[in-house]
């Protein structure tokens, strides 16, 4: 793996004089207590200001902060003028912005296009606070206020967006955001080091469009070819051929193809004993020279088969060991991106949580609740990334696949800060995770391997053998942690990997006696082979060696606990078959789900190319070929989620009609075996219609719980026979 500068060995800046501010200001009032005339940064954004570093605003303002510069924040501007983005004055060196946390889209509506009437990112947790692709509305009203300062954007919706894309919502692929906002850069995955050096370097004089080196940025030149650069075209790279020579990034080996590999020169080779799978790319002899060109925006906006290969190479120079530079065209522009940033060290994630935050909500906010501070502010951030590589979810798009850990000694003192500062504290830590609960310190065992792999994930379609999965040291934390003074529980709430839990269960032991209060919540997705096979998830199978392992160990803990699956509908590659399959998955085991998860095609992710082209872009795109199920439109969308709640009275007529055309009606009456009532409750169903409410309806109504327990089932079950 590359390296980078120490996050902390810049000099800092003139203005750190000013000292440590107890929040950055967001008013005049509050600037000229600190004793600034002005801001160097002004960072906007599009949530409310939580001084805490889970919220992108807090941490990356404390860190330009612990680097001697004056930040301000503008947090939900008024974006119908511009005297919001007036009001702290103009900034000496550029502005931030920022959607929030959350891509703006994803934040407004649901997944069937209908607006959201509550925000958890604002105060009060009120809808309408933010404007659609907030990240392009802001950058444009900076623009407007002061004109000539630099806008450089980030945060998830920035990132996600960095390249043309697939938008959801528009029903189109849209441009690059950095053309859309006209910002002077864009910063994509976690910024920390991309932020601090575009701060040191503007501070010191140099102009913004000489900032074309900083990796995990994006930039626009005029469209020509640039001396001194290869270009390499995307479509040569997708020509099949030997892994190596020449370089196919399309190839993804599986361990069965590399037992033939020959092995690796001597001064390469492996510690004897390890058991490595060797799947890697010789890298260009001036790499750093390099740059593949995609497809142009006109080329993918109207083609959705070229869009699923943009997407595809996108994905594959994802990783900082051995990514090369990626070039698009959008009309006279080209959009650069450079590699992804170096990963930070455990020495460089521990000294960005241990920044000063007050860890509450700014004053200014009074006594108004922020639902999305209320879910945190009793956890900790253990780790960031994720190797999973779900291609539904785009934390790995954004964080990267390499785990960046913090060290033990830094979560226990944030744990011990929770305990000691954080008001309303009862002795409960709610979380210690991150995007997966039980990635802390994984790893290739080879950093060699890990410098130069191409597998879009570790643990499909099963475990690298070269990935560590030794969960010795989550244990060491949650055993230290739990043994607190003060500290009556410890909790896990973030997504739990269960096929990695099954090869540790001195972990699940752990987990279950200890950290598990009542129910976890983790997400199988699916049961059927092909859905899960386009998600890039584990089968069904590992879920049941997992909940054997729960079971057991809740039982010698004495304790009755439950496992509560999360399931998507209508995701790429499903069938109204799988879906079936899935609800009497579901009623076998005994689930009612209350709420259901509709597919949400994100921007830039692995499954929206699937999507948006119904191809499979897990293996080389094809126009002839590769085509897979996608159920797209509000009926059939809708009937998807219908039979993740199969219990659900107003399903039952859609369902009814769905089984009958599957030539499955033999699944409708009234016995155990059947999956629906032949009946109809009164006042139910998409018209209302049924006969009366009996005793029967009203128990069938009124059972709405997540999960039937099994010691009363037969009780409920005589209950509904009646």
């Amino acid at each position: 793996m590359q390296s980078a500068p120490d996050l902390f060995s810049y000099r800092k800046f003139w203005a750190h004089r000013f000292g440590i501010a107890p929040e950055l200001p967001m008013t005049r009032e509050e600037m000229d207590a600190l004793g600034w005339d002005s801001c160097d940064i002004i960072i906007v954004t599009g949530d409310a200001y939580v001084d805490h570093p889970s919220f992108g605003m807090a941490l990356i303002g404390r860190l330009l902060e612990s680097h001697g510069f004056r930040v301000g924040i503008i947090s939900q501007p008024d974006w119908t003028g511009t005297d919001d983005f007036t009001k702290l004055g103009k900034p000496n060196l550029f502005f931030g912005v920022t959607g929030g946390n959350m891509d703006s889209m994803v934040n407004r509506y649901t997944s069937d296009r209908k607006i959201r009437s509550n925000d958890a990112y604002t105060a009060g947790g009120s809808g309408g606070k933010r404007p659609d692709r907030s990240v392009v509305v802001y950058s444009q009203r900076c623009q407007e206020a002061y004109k000539g300062v630099p806008v450089i954007i980030g945060g998830i919706e920035a990132s996600l967006r960095r390249i043309a894309h697939y938008d959801y919502w528009s029903e189109k692929v849209r441009r690059s955001v950095i053309m859309d906002s006209k910002a002077d850069l864009l910063v994509y995955g976690n910024g920390e080091r991309q932020v601090v050096e575009i701060a040191h370097r503007l501070a010191a004089g140099e102009p913004v469009s000489d900032l074309t080196d900083i990796r995990g940025t994006a930039y626009t030149k005029k469209h020509e070819q640039r001396p001194g650069w290869w270009e390499k075209d995307s479509t040569l790279v997708d020509t099949p051929g030997k892994l190596n020579p020449p370089i196919d990034p399309y190839q993804m080996q599986t361990e069965e193809s590399c037992a033939d590999e020959k092995a690796k020169t001597e001064q390469n080779k492996p510690a004897e004993n390890t058991n490595v799978i060797k799947i890697h790319r010789v890298s260009p002899r001036n790499a750093e020279r390099t740059v593949i060109r995609l497809p142009a925006y006109n080329a993918v906006k109207d083609d959705p088969v070229t869009y699923a290969h943009t997407s595809r190479i996108l994905h594959l120079e994802t990783n900082p060991g051995n990514a090369l530079a990626l070039v698009q065209q959008h009309g006279n522009q080209d959009v650069w991106l450079n590699p992804p940033p170096i990963p930070l060290t455990t020495a460089e994630m521990d000294a960005v949580f241990d920044l000063p935050y007050s860890r509450v909500p700014h004053s200014g906010y009074g006594k108004m609740t922020i639902p999305a501070y209320d879910m945190i502010r009793f956890s900790v951030n253990i780790m960031r990334g994720c190797f999973g590589g779900c291609t539904f979810c785009s934390i790995t798009e954004h964080e990267g696949r390499i785990i960046q850990s913090r060290s033990e000694d830094s979560i226990i003192r944030e744990v011990e800060a929770i305990r000691d500062t954080t008001p309303g504290f009862t002795g409960v830590i709610s979380d210690l995770g991150g995007p997966t609960a039980n990635m802390y310190r994984l790893a290739c065992n080879d950093p060699q391997i890990e410098a130069s792999c191409r597998r879009l994930s570790c643990v499909f379609p099963g475990v690298c053998k070269n990935l560590n999965t030794d969960h010795t040291p989550l244990i060491s934390l949650y055993k230290r942690a739990r043994s607190l003074p003060g500290i009556k529980k410890i909790l896990i709430a973030s997504g739990l990997r269960y096929d990695l839990a099954v090869l540790s269960p001195e972990y699940v032991k752990e987990l279950v006696t200890h950290h598990v209060g009542g129910y976890l919540k983790i997400a199988p997705e699916h049961t059927e082979e092909g859905p899960l096979q386009q998600m890039m998830k584990p089968g069904i199978g590992t879920y049941d060696k997992f909940k054997q392992m729960f079971d057991k160990y809740s039982k010698e803990a004495g304790k009755e606990q439950y496992l509560i699956p999360y399931f998507i509908a209508a995701h790429p590659g499903t069938t109204d078959k799988d879906m079936m399959n899935l609800a009497l998955w579901l009623k076998r085991n005994g689930f009612r789900a209350d709420q259901v998860q509709a597919y949400l095609p994100s921007p830039m992710s692995a499954a929206a190319a699937m999507y948006h082209s119904g191809k499979n872009t897990l293996h080389k795109v094809r126009r002839n070929g590769g085509d897979i199920e996608v159920p797209k439109g509000l009926k059939v969308r809708r009937l998807h989620k219908a039979f993740l709640r199969y219990h659900d009275p107003e399903n039952w007529p859609m369902l009814r009609e769905a089984l009958k055309n599957m030539g499955r009606a033999d699944l409708i009456g009234n016995g155990k075996k059947h999956l629906i009532p032949s009946w109809q409750p009164a006042g139910t169903g998409e018209n209302g219609e049924g006969r009366r409410v009996t005793r029967k309806a009203k128990n069938v109504q009124s059972f709405r719980t997540q999960h039937t327990r099994p010691g009363k089932t037969k009780v409920k079950a005589k209950r509904r026979q009646r």
